[in-house]
């Protein structure tokens, strides 16, 4: 059975946490919150998360500046943020939310479908990167302690495993541009253990 993956919430009112966590609940994650800009930071600090729905209109830190601050530091910059925020906000909030690091903006209300759609994309993408790492990790230790043709053609197999999982999964990413271009990365990331593990096969 696959771990499950981290959704951080962040919103200061617990009734609209409560409301995302009743949408994504079927998609059996875990849920974790965050009232605060500074709750937020703390639970990354100990927490890898798959993607964190932001609200934007929050007392003390607003959601550009909690965007701002997990861009800036390296171990979470890469963690994708959707913003969530009133249908009358500014007109310049969506730019802003862009310009801060979110990957999405998305008004309230919102269709309840189409984030559980865009979590659920996240959640994947998630999952087959932490596969890659693991794939990875394999090939740097183990083929340094035994390097054999036997290993890396089993540590191949795996990876055609992993290729055929990210086949499925691109056909839900290309469905969302910003979901898309991360697919794009992963591949791209793949292809590179494929050629790595090719240059590694023993000659016929």
């Amino acid at each position: 059975m696959a771990e499950k993956a981290n959704i951080l919430l962040v919103d200061d009112r617990d009734e609209n946490l409560v409301a995302l966590e009743a949408i994504l609940s079927s998609l059996d994650q875990n849920m974790i919150r965050a009232r605060s800009g500074e709750e937020a930071l703390r639970a990354l600090l100990t927490n890898e998360f798959a993607v964190i729905l932001l609200d934007i209109v929050m007392p003390g830190m607003d959601g550009f500046e909690i965007a701002r601050a997990i861009k800036r530091r390296r171990k979470t910059r890469e963690v994708p943020i959707i913003f969530l925020t009133a249908v009358d906000a500014g007109p310049d909030y969506a730019f802003r939310g862009y310009a801060s690091g979110a990957v999405d903006y998305i008004a309230k209300p919102f269709d309840p479908w189409v984030l559980r759609t865009k979590v659920s994309v996240f959640v994947e993408l998630h999952r087959k990167n932490q596969q890659l790492r693991e794939q990875s990790e394999l090939l740097r230790t183990q083929f340094a302690a035994a390097p054999s043709g036997e290993f890396t053609a089993e540590l191949g197999q795996r990876l055609s495993a992993v290729e055929e999982q990210i086949g499925v999964v691109a056909q839900w990413a290309a469905k969302d541009e910003d979901a898309a271009e991360a697919m794009g990365t992963l591949e791209q990331r793949v292809g590179e253990l494929r050629t790595a593990i090719d240059t590694l096969r023993p000659a016929d």
